[in-house]
């Protein structure tokens, strides 16, 4: 379920980027405020999941997805350039997300949170 919300959170993390250029500097009360809104439901869900996944990892696969969300919907929503090179590169930071999905091992959680239930009262 951890992956499934962090998926979530980055999706959520490409909506919040490209809205900031739709506020105006926040100058634009509703878009401002979906941004907003935006952010802090990707910031906590991405919290939420790394209460199971490595940090590292957590991080890594929100940006990567925020970062490769913002791209495409750059293209699509801003008409930003649509290159070969820009589409590779975008895929390769997916390959990249894919990656850190499929090598984390399956029975690690956070580190830090194991320990603390480990140490006796």
């Amino acid at each position: 379920m951890a992956w499934v919300i962090l998926i979530v959170a980055g999706l959520l993390e490409s909506g919040w980027a490209v809205g900031l250029k739709y506020t105006d500097g926040f100058r634009k009360p509703l878009p401002s405020l979906l941004t907003i809104v935006a952010i802090v439901v990707s910031m906590y869900l991405l919290a939420w999941s790394a209460r199971t996944l490595p940090i590292g990892t957590a991080y890594a696969v929100w940006v990567g997805i925020g970062a490769a969300g913002a791209a495409i919907l750059g293209i699509i929503l801003l008409g930003e350039p649509a290159t070969p090179s820009r589409i590779f590169f975008v895929l390769l930071l997916l390959v990249a997300v894919a990656g850190l999905k499929y090598t984390t091992p399956a029975g690690i959680k956070n580190p830090a949170a194991a320990q603390e239930k480990e140490t006796p009262d």
